[in-house]
């Protein structure tokens, strides 16, 4: 692993299409698409979508569809899935909804792949129906997702038109070690989700890095580290913003999800010493405050993991802010180069 500094670093967005209280998901994907906009004038490398499904507060469930929609109102800027839950779909059809969007948009767009269902266990039962035990063959379908992308597919039974022959990137999400021993096996980028799942972060980078085997797509290893942000002119407005995001987390700890709150002078009155416990373990990739106490942490965070790329996500409750913050990320980012 070689060290890395800022001026070194990529960025990107993760964007929920985080649904907030008092406003119509309509509103949601115009913001979206406001939010892709500035990130393409600010240099932002990749913007992308996550798959979940049954959640209040969370409208990304038709994935490509919103791949599509800020793919054609941008110019330049890579849009794509943080990730595609491939379990829950057929490799072949995947392929041809990603062959489609990369044939409408060339050379922009990104196919990231997890295993989890990106629901509760009914909601996939319903998704996936007799096929509840779809994850375990990830592997292999990520290899038929490749063999459908390949030219050398041509004389098969079973084709991908469009997708076919296509140049599109493909990453290996992760919250755990499991998908890090497959990113490696096959070089491909790895994606982790540390803005959730924090405590397998440095042992999953390791063992992607360690076991990485060099392919026609990637010859050195790749990673990726998903963060929460949260930037403001000031760390205690910083914090107060960072509020929506904990009620959020709070949400998915107690099981009782509600769409984005505002935010609130103090959590005090809102959970208990075991609430805050779990929610702060989960956000322990945060960054959250001004631009010069993200700088601080931001050096650490870069310096300490290697990484090559940083995909910044924030659930901020009030638009103009989330746009601030985004903007005011950028700068930490481009204050070295």
């Amino acid at each position: 692993m070689s060290l890395k500094t800022l001026d070194e670093l990529a960025y990107s967005v993760l964007d929920l299409a985080t649904v907030v209280e008092g406003h119509p998901i309509a509103d949601t994907y115009h913001n979206s698409l406001q939010n892709a906009r500035q990130a393409e004038q600010l240099g932002y490398t990749r913007y992308w979508f996550a798959e979940h499904h049954n959640m209040i507060s969370v409208a990304s469930s038709a994935t490509s569809l919103l791949i599509g929609y800020v793919a054609g109102n941008t110019q330049a800027i890579r849009v794509g899935s943080g990730g595609i839950m491939l379990p829950n779909h057929s490799p072949l059809v995947v392929a041809e909804q990603f062959g489609t969007l990369a044939t409408l948009y060339p050379n922009r767009i990104d196919l990231g792949l997890g295993r989890a269902p990106g629901t509760d266990q009914v909601t996939a039962m319903a998704i996936r129906g007799e096929n509840m035990n779809a994850s375990f063959y990830f592997p292999r379908d990520v290899e038929a997702l490749q063999k459908y992308f390949s030219a050398d597919n041509a004389d098969a039974k079973v084709r991908a038109i469009p997708g076919e022959g296509l140049d599109i990137p493909i990453w290996i999400l992760g919250s755990s070690t499991d998908s890090a021993r497959l990113a490696a096996a096959k070089g491909l980028p790895y994606a982790f989700a540390s803005h959730f799942a924090p405590a397998y972060f440095k042992e999953a980078i390791k063992i992607y890095r360690d076991n990485f085997k060099p392919s026609a797509v990637l010859q050195q290893p790749y990673v990726m580290a998903c963060v929460n942000v949260v930037a403001a002119d000031t760390d205690e407005e910083a914090e107060y913003l960072a509020t929506s995001v904990k009620q959020m987390f709070m949400g998915i700890v107690t099981g009782k999800r509600r769409l984005l709150q505002p935010p609130v002078e103090s959590m005090a009155h809102i959970w208990n010493v075991f609430e805050e416990e779990a929610v702060m373990q989960m956000l322990a990739y945060s960054f959250v405050g001004s631009k010069q106490k993200i700088t601080a942490m931001l050096t650490d965070f870069v310096e300490e993991n290697g990484i090559d790329e940083i995909m910044a996500t924030s659930h901020i409750y009030d638009h103009g802010a989330k746009l601030k913050s985004y903007r005011l990320f950028a700068e930490v980012v481009n204050s070295e180069r």
